[in-house]
């Protein structure tokens, strides 16, 4: 997503968050465990309190909330590139867009806010990838929604509904009334999630509700919530999935994780398992994936993600009555008012010289 999000985007962003119950920054920051940054605004090169702030897309009410916000800052809206390049001038901050284009022509960048988690297009700005322009994102701020959409589509596949609702669209319905063997129960089955993250994290807690057992992995620690009964780092991946009835991928698109998800991995994976991806499509090699979901290795997937993106009509994924895509949608739904509090505590920490929230780290990449 390297170019500037659409006013219709936009305005799906703040879409009754104006006017709904509010969540304060302390809430948001408790409830989703955000992170500072390692470095105070004021300490960064070119640093000059706020002086300039270019945001893409906004305006009416949501402009004016951020204007009230920040009474001593020139905020400059944009509506499309060539707008935002004749404005780019003294600019030291962009809101909603890292495109190369913008960050190189801006000489006083020092902060890019976006309205998304994920980073690799932005991390390939060299300004960005190379920590000279401080990149945050919105990461876990979807996160429950995101959550739901995955436990959605295990529990649809496995109570079959994908053939269910097919089998309506037959001439005779007859087949309606087929014994189905594939439905099954996930309480007390093992949930496997891979990313133990925000997103993870929800999807975890969701599976637990539901009486699984829910094991994970993640790259930096062995620490989870209670009701994760084990955390594994990345090298045990392979065993877990082994032990898994269900796999929900949740991991961010980087170096290390694309096409981690390959055919070894679904090799060690546990025969008739589910698979559902609310990561990132390029962290799976799809021509692995379709192999496993032909052989039966896979009993089942659920795709809100995948790669290419958007999947060609031709594709072979489409062709399964056991696999359910949905076209990167899982995010949408939720409470965006999460979004724009947290947009609106990192422009404030901004102003003031404090420690930014949710700092992208270019070496991890997420």
């Amino acid at each position: 997503m390297n170019k500037l999000i659409s006013i219709a985007a936009v305005a799906s962003l703040l879409t009754a968050v104006v006017s709904s119950a509010e969540i304060t920054a302390e809430d948001l920051i408790s409830q989703s465990g955000l992170r500072e940054g390692p470095f105070a605004a004021r300490d960064l090169p070119r640093w000059n309190g706020a002086s300039k702030i270019l945001i893409v897309g906004f305006a009416g009410e949501a402009r004016e909330i951020l204007q009230a916000l920040l009474p001593n800052t020139e905020l400059v809206v944009a509506s499309s590139e060539s707008d935002a390049l004749s404005k780019i001038v003294d600019v030291e901050a962009i809101v909603g867009s890292c495109s190369a284009t913008l960050v190189e022509a801006a000489k006083k960048l020092v902060w890019i806010q976006i309205y998304w988690s994920g980073a690799e297009s932005c991390l390939a700005v060299p300004r960005v990838a190379s920590g000279d322009v401080i990149l945050t994102n919105m990461q876990k701020m979807s996160a429950p929604v995101i959550g739901e959409h995955a436990v959605a589509m295990a529990l649809a596949l496995a109570r079959g509904l994908p053939v269910f609702a097919k089998e309506m669209q037959s001439d005779t319905r007859a087949e309606l009334y087929t014994p189905h063997s594939t439905m099954m129960s996930l309480s007390g089955k093992t949930m496997l999630v891979v990313g133990l993250g925000g997103i993870g994290t929800e999807a975890a807690r969701r599976g637990a509700a539901l009486g699984m057992r829910v094991v994970g992995t993640r790259n930096s620690s062995r620490d989870g919530p209670p009701f994760v009964d084990y955390v594994g780092l990345s090298g045990e991946l392979l065993q877990l999935a082994g032990q898994a009835d269900v796999i929900v991928n949740a991991l961010p698109l980087t170096e290390a994780t694309r096409g981690l998800l390959d055919a070894e991995f679904f090799d060690a994976t546990k025969q008739g398992a589910l698979f559902v991806n609310v990561g990132r499509g390029a962290t799976v090699d799809t021509g692995a994936l379709v192999a496993a979901i032909r052989d039966g290795q896979i009993a089942g997937a659920g795709l809100d993600v995948t790669d290419p993106e958007p999947l060609p009509a031709d594709h072979p994924l489409w062709n399964f009555d056991n696999v359910i895509i949905t076209p990167h949608v899982a995010g949408r739904g939720g409470e965006r008012e999460r979004h724009f509090t947290l947009l609106r505590e990192n422009l404030r920490r901004y102003a003031a010289g404090e420690r930014l929230l949710n700092v992208v780290d270019p070496e991890r990449g997420y």
